[in-house]
């Protein structure tokens, strides 16, 4: 039962001493939570309240229901993003429709959540290479910076790519609300300011009630100065969101792309504080049906789609939270605040909340990994440079596809044409290492000694034999092939008949095939397969040595009767 309902951990045996630190993260979360809500429900497209709807009721469920202790689940710059970008291809930016369609995709997110993680499907966050995820994370902070440029500067800016933004702000710089610029620019300096100085303190929180006060004193609204204006007072009621099966269909591929890489998102920040606390595991399969639970019954109070996010969740640590009724109380502090002061938000500026969206995002903008994958690995510095590239040129869910091609290319390359060391001996010794790497290893014209470190299965196949072909017509005096199948822990049916097929081709060239070192359930399948028998019993070898003494001796090694032992 812990296992699914991870509170039983430690609700009943909570701490009185964890209190304090909990009360307080909560509080900073909640205080934070409040103004960066608003901030990105109207990145996605919606009203303001819909980001205080979506930090009440997901963030108890998975508090309940979570693995992690600290991970401060809600709206995120990210999923903001997709929201609007997914949904604004069907619907008007803030009209019913829009909000209608934004919470049914709350809905369908946490099905497909709650599903992967019932049938333990979250291995599958592996499948993604972690150069394509920074490139795309970063591309992604640039869209939304850029995407909140019409709050900075106070102009209307239609939707579009990076570029077509920038372009149009130039084309209308003579349009610019000098209010707005700098009460956004102010707001944006002051959070930095403040980052800089102490990260404990709310930052959102500050800028709000100044921009607030500067609007209602300096009577910035009559200046052109955008404002949120009424904000509905009340918490939701339950409904059942709305829904067709067009709808469904029309929402679909978004509601994968969030469902997966909001887990991503989530899996990721949560892993990093496992590894600093070790007080408990965090387990991916229970940490999707935690957030898609968190989805499904906060769409039935108007939340839209929300996951962990790095800033929230950093802040909770630092403020001290030590279980999941941090997130608790930082619920309870927005549920008080659409009961009772949602009024106070009449004159919160746009510019401002815009200011709290591009702050947040910087730091999503890895150059640091760029600049180390240039120096380190210059294969993973292009796989992040198109990724990138492909998200700020095409678009956030083609630059998605193309970061899930480019991982699932790499994984067949590299499990198509796997490491194949070849190897000598080193001097004086029975050790046997590979001749790319050692110097001075001792040699034998006539023998071809060689690692295959991977499983041997149909995708490489071809690379094992491939490669022992290149050798043979490289060297027309090779008459003996040493394999060291130590790493090699498993053949398919495609590999057995590979190996059947190049035992023939070798015999009629006259060249002996020899394997040593090889596992238990391999040999297993060689002898099931008649490749390992009583006729071929001199070519198997318990080890690289034994197997080239035995070649240059001619004779077999008395331990055979060991080396044929199978199940």
């Amino acid at each position: 039962m812990k296992k699914y309902l991870p509170f039983i951990n430690w609700l009943p045996s909570y701490k009185k001493g964890n209190f304090a630190g909990d009360f307080a993260a909560g509080i900073t979360v909640g205080v934070m939570l409040i103004p960066q809500g608003m901030a990105y429900a109207m990145l996605a497209g919606l009203p303001p309240i819909y980001g205080l709807y979506a930090a009440t009721i997901p963030l108890i469920i998975y508090a309940l229901l979570g693995t992690s202790r600290q991970l401060a689940v809600g709206p995120v710059a990210m999923v903001s993003l997709l929201i609007s970008s997914g949904i604004g291809a069907l619907a008007e930016t803030g009209t019913t429709e829009f909000i209608a369609l934004a919470i049914l995709l709350a809905f369908m997110v946490g099905v497909i959540q709650f599903l992967m993680g019932v049938f333990k499907l979250g291995f599958l966050v592996n499948f993604l290479a972690h150069p394509v995820i920074a490139g795309f994370t970063s591309a992604a902070a640039i869209i939304i910076g850029f995407s909140q440029l019409k709050h900075i500067l106070g102009i209307k800016i239609p939707r579009g790519h990076v570029y077509e933004i920038i372009q149009h702000a130039f084309s209308n710089i003579n349009l610019i609300n000098t209010p707005t610029l700098i009460l956004g620019l102010s707001s944006i300096a002051l959070l930095l300011f403040i980052k800089k100085i102490n990260r404990r303190i709310p930052g959102p929180v500050v800028i709000v009630v100044v921009g607030i006060l500067a609007v209602y004193f300096l009577g910035l609204q009559d200046l052109g100065v955008k404002i949120v204006k009424d904000v509905p007072e009340g918490f939701p009621l339950f409904s059942i969101p709305a829904f067709s099966l067009s709808d469904i269909s029309a929402l679909l591929p978004i509601a994968l792309t969030i469902a997966f890489i909001g887990f991503l998102e989530s899996y990721a920040v949560a892993k990093t504080l496992e590894a600093k606390h070790k007080t408990y595991q965090v387990a991916a399969n229970q940490e999707l049906i935690a957030l898609g639970l968190a989805n499904i019954v906060g769409s039935f109070f108007k939340a839209f789609p929300v996951t962990g996010g790095f800033s929230r969740t950093a802040v909770n640590d630092q403020a001290g939270a030590k279980t999941g009724l941090a997130s608790i109380i930082s619920a309870l502090l927005v549920i008080v605040t659409l009961l009772f002061l949602t009024k106070y938000f009449y004159y919160l500026p746009n510019a401002v909340l815009g200011a709290i969206i591009i702050v947040a995002v910087l730091g999503l903008i890895n150059i640091k990994e760029a600049k180390h994958l240039w120096h380190q690995d210059k294969k993973d510095f292009w796989i992040f440079m198109s990724t990138a590239i492909a998200t700020l040129v095409i678009g956030i869910e083609e630059g998605i596809l193309l970061g899930v091609a480019i991982s699932i290319g790499l994984l067949v390359y590299n499990v198509s044409y796997p490491h194949i060391a070849e190897l000598g001996r080193v001097p004086k010794s029975d050790e046997y290492r590979n001749v790319k790497r050692f110097d001075n290893l001792e040699l034998f014209d006539d023998i071809l000694i060689f690692r295959f470190d991977a499983q041997l299965f149909f995708a490489n196949a071809d690379s094992f034999k491939k490669f022992i072909e290149d050798k043979i017509n490289a060297n027309k005096e090779i008459k003996y092939i040493v394999v060291e199948a130590s790493v090699i822990y498993n053949l398919d049916s495609t590999a057995v008949n590979m190996l059947i097929d190049l035992q023939k081709d070798l015999s009629k060239k006259c060249i002996q095939l020899y394997f040593s070192d090889v596992k238990g359930p391999v040999r297993d399948k060689l002898k099931h397969n008649g490749i390992l028998s009583k006729q071929s019993v001199e070519q198997f070898y318990l080890s690289t040595h034994d197997a080239v003494d035995g070649i240059k001796n001619k004779k077999i090694q008395n331990h055979t009767d060991f080396v044929l032992q199978t199940k």
